[in-house]
C-alpha cells in the first residue's frame, strides 16, 4: 500500500457519526444558504481567535481576495509578500489589481524578512500579506510597526496556521485582518472548500459581508462596489462547528507526529522544522530539507512512499506571474530553498506505523547516497 503525505479516510472513519449529523442538521433546517450554521460557526470561530467579527466565505483564495478589498487595496496599489507560499497568496493580491511585490525568506525558517520589508515600500504600497508558513506565524511585531509607521494595512494569510500562536497570540489576532482556509487538508479542514476572514473592525466586517453576497446588504440591490458571490456553505459550516471544538487535539496530535521524526531523523543529515522564537507550531506540513532531495524522493517511491513538495516553484518564476518582472536570482533564498525542500506525511490520526516506515526509508535511502 503506498503511502502519501495525507489520507483523510482515517479521520472521517473516527468521525463520521457527527459529520453525517452536521450535514442531516443543515438539510433538516430548511436554511441551505447563509442560515444558522454559518452565523453559529462565525460567532464560534471569532470567539475562539477573541475577536469581534468573523466572516465566512466560500474558499481561502476568496478570503484574501475579499480581505484585500474589505481593507481598501485597489487597483494599481503595491502589496508586499513572499514568493515562497502557495499561488492563491498571489492571486489573490493579482486578482484585486494589485500588484504583489517580493521579499525574501529566512533559511532557517521560510518566514518573512522583515529586515527587508521596509526597502520593499513605496507611495503605492498599501498593504503587506504576511504569510504563516507551513504551521508557524511570521515575526508580526516588525511587520506591524511598519505598517502603523507607513499608513498601511496588514492582512494575515492564516491558511497553513490555524491555532499556531507568536508570543501567545493566535494566528489571527495581529493584523487589521487575517484570512484562512479551511480546505480539507488544513488544521481545520472541512469536507470541500471553505474559507473565512477574522477582523476586530465592524467597518471591515460589513464591508465583508456586502463584498460576499454581490455587494447587497438586502436582497437584490447593489448598495456599493459590486462584490461576488463567495457564501460559505451551510453544510462546512456546520461541520467546522463540530471539527473547531477538535482543533486544539488535532493540533497536539501533529505535534506528537513532529516530535518522532525528530527523534527518528535527527541524524540523518535532513534539516528539521525549527520553532521561530516565540512561536508555538502546528506543523501543517512537515517540511525538511537536504540537497540531494530530488535524489531521495525519487528513491522513496521504490518503498512505495510519495512525498510531496511545498511547494516546488517559487511564485516569481512561474510563467503566470512573468508580468511581475521578476526574474531566477531576485530571491536567493526562497530560490534555493525550493530546491531542497519537501514534505513528510503529516496528519492527526496518521498511523504509528507509517511515521515509522518513512522514517526507517529515509534513514537506509540518505545512508546509500
Amino acid at each position: 500500500m503506498t503511502t502519501y503525505v495525507w489520507d483523510y479516510l482515517r479521520e472521517y472513519d473516527a468521525e463520521r457519526a457527527e459529520i453525517l449529523e452536521a450535514v442531516d442538521t443543515v438539510f433538516q433546517s430548511g436554511q441551505l444558504v447563509l442560515g444558522a450554521s454559518v452565523d453559529h460557526f462565525e460567532r464560534e470561530f471569532a470567539a475562539y481567535h477573541g475577536r469581534a467579527h468573523c466572516v465566512g466565505v466560500d474558499n481561502g483564495t476568496n478570503a484574501l481576495v475579499l480581505g484585500l478589498q474589505a481593507l481598501g487595496v485597489r487597483p494599481g496599489d503595491e502589496v508586499i509578500t513572499v514568493s515562497n507560499t502557495a499561488a492563491p497568496t498571489v492571486l489573490a493580491i493579482d486578482a484585486v489589481g494589485a500588484k504583489p511585490v517580493f521579499v525574501d525568506v529566512r533559511e532557517e525558517d521560510f518566514l518573512i524578512r522583515t529586515d527587508l520589508i521596509a526597502d520593499a515600500i513605496t507611495p503605492r504600497t498599501t498593504a503587506i500579506v504576511p504569510v504563516h508558513l507551513y504551521g508557524q506565524c511570521a515575526d508580526m511585531d516588525p511587520v506591524t510597526e511598519l505598517a502603523k509607521h507607513h499608513g498601511l494595512k496588514v492582512l494575515e494569510d492564516c491558511a497553513q496556521a490555524h491555532g499556531a500562536r507568536h508570543h501567545g497570540r493566535l494566528a489571527g489576532t495581529m493584523g487589521d485582518a487575517a484570512a484562512f482556509s479551511f480546505y480539507p487538508t488544513k488544521v481545520l479542514g472541512a469536507y470541500g472548500d471553505g474559507g473565512a476572514v477574522v477582523t476586530p473592525d465592524k467597518d471591515t466586517a460589513a464591508n465583508l459581508r456586502r463584498l460576499r453576497y454581490y455587494g447587497m446588504e438586502e436582497r437584490y440591490y447593489v448598495v456599493s462596489t459590486p462584490g461576488h458571490n463567495s457564501r460559505l456553505d451551510e453544510v462546512q459550516a456546520e461541520i467546522l462547528r463540530r471539527k473547531l471544538r477538535r482543533l486544539d487535539t488535532y493540533v497536539a496530535a501533529r505535534r506528537r507526529v513532529a516530535r518522532r521524526y525528530a527523534e527518528g531523523l535527527g541524524d540523518t543529515g535532513l534539516v528539521l522544522p525549527t520553532n521561530a522564537v516565540g512561536n508555538d507550531h502546528v506543523h501543517y506540513v512537515h517540511v525538511v530539507r537536504h540537497p540531494e532531495r530530488d535524489r531521495i524522493i525519487e528513491r522513496l517511491r521504490t518503498y512505495d512512499i510519495e512525498l510531496n513538495i511545498s511547494y516546488p516553484w517559487p511564485v516569481h518564476t512561474m510563467t503566470g506571474f512573468a508580468h511581475l518582472g521578476y526574474r531566477e536570482g531576485d530571491l536567493p533564498v526562497t530560490e534555493r530553498l525550493a530546491k531542497e525542500i519537501f514534505s513528510l506525511p503529516m496528519y492527526p490520526s496518521l498511523p504509528r506505523h507509517v511515521q515509522e516506515k518513512v522514517i526507517e526509508a529515509l534513514q537506509e535511502v540518505i545512508a546509500g547516497l
